[in-house]
């Protein structure tokens, strides 16, 4: 039986590369739900003392912290979601393959950042609509 042999280009990733790029993607996911839960926590919290016997003042500094929480929870989640669906490439075999062109997406913007969907062309065609 013959060995399939690949070419080498830089847009391929070995199993060993993409387990690590995995396993940072679910410590990624894993800090960002503890984020999440603490952030959770502290709207939580601030919701029991809101605006009793507040000035102005401390009404609107409690209003800004509670929408920054509540900012910082969902920017969160957004990226638990986008690691999910990174994790989810991964295992179906198409990750580092544009979604748009499919074409692969240069394995330098994979390493910077490892949620990408698109290669920089597409990603910079979108941006311009």
């Amino acid at each position: 039986m013959a060995a399939v042999t690949q070419t080498a280009t830089p847009s391929m990733w070995s199993d060993e590369e993409l387990a690590e790029v995995r396993g940072s993607l679910r410590t990624e996911i894993d800090e960002l739900n503890a984020d999440i839960l603490r952030h959770e926590s502290e709207i939580a919290s601030g919701d029991v003392t809101q605006g009793a016997g507040d000035d102005t003042a401390d009404a609107g500094a409690k209003t800004y912290e509670r929408e920054r929480e509540i900012a910082l929870t969902l920017n969160a989640r957004d990226l638990v979601a986008q690691n999910e669906r990174a994790i989810a490439r991964i295992d179906a075999g198409t990750y580092g393959v544009c979604e748009s062109c499919h074409k692969p997406i240069g394995k330098e913007r994979l390493q910077a950042f490892p949620r990408a969907t698109l290669c920089v062309t597409c990603k910079q065609r979108e941006e311009r609509r």
